[in-house]
């Protein structure tokens, strides 16, 4: 089922659905990895629902707001995978300036025709 998606489609609608849980409900992104699962954050390597959870809910900031600039996708491999990379602003709570970030998010299927994020690395762009 999901191997037919449009990958483009997918793409823009699980980035859309990731910023908008990070900004309003972080604890809610939980759902979307699983205990395989790894994130590297600002070259931290963490792996499982739990310890991704905390890490993303332990941010040094509690408002933030998501700005995309860009969505790239590719399909990955025989398992109908995804790889989708994510450029554009991140703007704090009270801070005048934007930071510019990028993120990459492999996309593996769930049996239920859905999915998940395998693995998942951020990272501030410093000008």
């Amino acid at each position: 089922m999901a191997a037919q998606m449009d990958p483009d489609a997918v793409a823009k609608a699980f980035v859309e659905h990731y910023y908008s849980t990070f900004d309003n409900n972080r604890v809610g992104l939980g759902g979307l990895y699983q205990e395989a699962s790894m994130l590297t954050f600002e070259g931290q390597k963490i792996q499982g629902v739990q310890s991704i959870v905390t890490k993303l809910t332990s941010l040094p900031f509690q408002q933030c707001k998501h700005n995309i600039s860009t969505v790239d996708c590719q399909p990955s491999g025989p398992a109908s995978g995804m790889l989708v990379f994510v450029s554009g602003n991140l703007q704090l709570a009270g801070e005048e300036h934007a930071l510019k970030f990028s993120q990459m998010f492999h996309l593996m299927p769930t049996p239920q025709g859905s999915f998940y994020v395998f693995n998942d690395i951020f990272r501030l762009n410093y000008a």
